[in-house]
């Protein structure tokens, strides 16, 4: 679905079931409005990537709690890689934290690759910080023209 036909403010009220410290509507429309920045829906979800150049990022992926285990996730991060190689990117990157064994299970099932570490990324609440896990996804080279 085109960034121009999302709602931010209902981006916002989804990307807050799912995170500690969701995305206001207002930081969300202002990723949309940056270019490179594209995003995919579903139903109970949506995936919020940015290409430069030839790497793409996942900003965020949000699935409503109770869609989860459906593979909405794994739809959405599939259709995000195939517009950031239409867009021109080789290589796909995430930051997941290590303890989202979820989250992991299912970048390792679309074939993402652990790459690096960024040791005490993700504050929590009342807790000591987590490492987020650098992630790489190697995606289809355009074919040559002509």
């Amino acid at each position: 679905m085109s960034e121009t036909t999302v709602d931010p403010a209902a981006l916002a009220a989804l990307h807050a079931t799912g995170f500690e410290r969701g995305w206001s509507a207002t930081a969300l429309a202002d990723l949309l409005d940056q270019p490179g920045v594209m995003v995919m829906t579903a139903p109970d979800g949506f995936i919020l990537i940015r290409v430069v150049a030839d790497e793409a990022e996942i900003l965020t992926l949000a699935v409503h709690p109770q869609a989860r285990g459906q593979g909405q996730g794994a739809r959405l991060t599939c259709q995000a890689a195939a517009a950031a190689a239409a867009a021109g990117a080789r290589r796909l990157f995430l930051e997941v934290a290590e303890d989202n064994t979820a989250a992991r299970a299912l970048y390792r099932r679309t074939g993402f690759e652990a790459v690096g570490r960024r040791p005490r990324y993700y504050a929590r609440a009342g807790a000591a910080p987590v490492d987020a896990l650098l992630l790489s996804l190697n995606l289809p080279a355009p074919l040559p023209i002509g």
